[in-house]
């Protein structure tokens, strides 16, 4: 895996981190959500595709 899909991977585990954390202080929120899916897949393509 590339440098750049590993730090996309850091990026989105710490995503998860911040989007639970602000559903559990503040409430759900679709938007971010929906917000971390997308990062999720887009993560997921740079990690699938081989330079």
């Amino acid at each position: 895996m590339p440098g750049s899909a590993k730090a996309m991977t850091v990026c989105t585990v710490l995503g998860l981190v911040v989007v639970t954390a602000y559903s559990a202080a503040l409430g759900g929120s679709a938007w971010a959500w929906l917000a971390w899916a997308v990062l999720c897949m887009v993560t997921i393509g740079a990690a699938s595709t081989r330079g």
